[in-house]
């Protein structure tokens, strides 16, 4: 019981402290883009055409070997994007190195990606929630990061736009 109670406020002490560090405001030094310059897809006549290997990923739920993805090492700063459908997914103030061989995030851009069950019945899916294309996974409790959240993304399913200096 005394374990129980012990867990439940480091939990809470964590959540706290990560939820206070994620209410700060944006330094102004610090380099953002605004999301409203991408040209966002809203229906499948406008969708980017997919190469066979990113339709596989990202229309057929596919996954990329690990370690081979063009993004898996990227440190740039910059705004990753839907390779479907341009919608801003995920910031790289986000990303972080989870040894997995795939990118990682502990955080997406609000309302921009979708948890559904995988049908294997263990992890969970994350999608494009303007698209619906598929992304990867996203894990829970691994304690990589403050947030506790790895978002395992395959780098097909994804462009990278750097940030521009003002």
């Amino acid at each position: 019981m005394k374990k129980c109670v012990f867990l439940l406020l480091s939990n809470m002490l964590l959540f706290y402290v990560s939820s206070c560090s994620q209410n700060k405001s944006m330094n102004t030094n610090e380099k953002s883009v605004g999301l409203e310059k991408f040209h966002v897809a809203k229906d499948s006549s406008q969708f980017n055409a997919l190469n066979p290997e990113e339709e596989r990923v990202i229309v057929h739920k596919g996954t990329e070997r690990p370690f081979t993805g063009k993004y898996y090492k990227n440190k740039e700063e910059g705004t990753y994007i839907c390779k479907r459908c341009n919608a801003p997914l995920y910031r790289s103030k986000d990303k972080f190195d989870s040894f997995c061989g795939w990118p990682s995030f502990d955080d997406e851009i609000p309302g921009a990606v979708e948890r559904i069950p995988d049908p294997d019945g263990m992890r969970v899916e994350i999608i494009c929630a303007n698209c619906k294309a598929h992304l990867g996974h996203v894990f829970e409790g691994e304690g990589f990061t403050a947030k506790n959240l790895r978002h395992c993304v395959n780098s097909v399913s994804m462009e990278f736009v750097p940030f521009k200096e003002k």
